[in-house]
C-alpha cells in the first residue's frame, strides 16, 4: 500500500496553523505566545518549556520552522473557540487542523470526531478528518 501524503501535508500545514493564531489573536506576539503556553499547560495539551516562548519564536514557527506539537494543538484549541469562527485557509492547514483535532481528544469513530467539531467546521474539515482517521487507524499518526 502506498504511503499516504496526508502527514506530509500536516507537516507543511502546522506552521500555517500557528500563523493563523498569530493573525487572529488580538494581542502582541509576546502576549499570544504566553497565552499559548499557559493554555497548553492548563488544557493538558502538552508541556511547553518552563518559560513561555517569546513572540519572536512564535513568528519563526509560523514562517517555516517546525513548531512543537503542543503549540499546534493549542493553537487549534484556541482557534475553534473564537467567536469569529475561523476556518483553515488552505489544504495543508486543513490537514493540520484535522490532525490536531484527533490529537486533542479521543473519539471512537470518525463520525464522532466530525460531530464534535463546531458546526461551521463540519464541512471544511470532514474530508481531512477522514484522511487523518485512516492514517491514525493505520498507526501512521502517532
Amino acid at each position: 500500500m502506498p504511503e499516504s501524503t496526508f502527514y506530509a501535508k500536516v507537516s507543511r500545514g502546522i506552521p500555517h496553523l500557528i500563523d493563523h493564531w498569530l493573525q487572529l489573536g488580538q494581542a502582541s506576539p509576546d502576549r499570544l505566545a504566553m497565552i499559548l503556553a499557559d493554555t497548553a499547560r492548563l488544557a493538558k495539551l502538552g508541556e511547553p518549556e518552563e518559560t513561555a516562548p517569546k513572540g519572536e519564536q512564535l513568528n519563526e514557527w509560523s514562517n517555516s520552522r517546525q513548531p512543537p506539537l503542543w503549540a499546534a494543538r493549542t493553537s487549534l484549541f484556541l482557534l475553534v473557540q473564537m467567536p469569529s469562527r475561523p476556518v483553515p485557509r488552505d489544504e495543508h492547514e486543513t490537514c493540520a487542523w484535522a490532525y490536531c483535532w484527533l490529537r486533542n481528544r479521543s473519539f471512537e469513530t470518525v463520525i464522532q470526531a466530525i460531530e464534535a467539531l463546531p458546526e461551521h467546521l463540519h464541512e471544511p474539515l470532514k474530508p481531512a478528518l477522514e484522511q487523518a482517521w485512516t492514517d491514525k487507524q493505520a498507526q501512521r499518526l502517532i
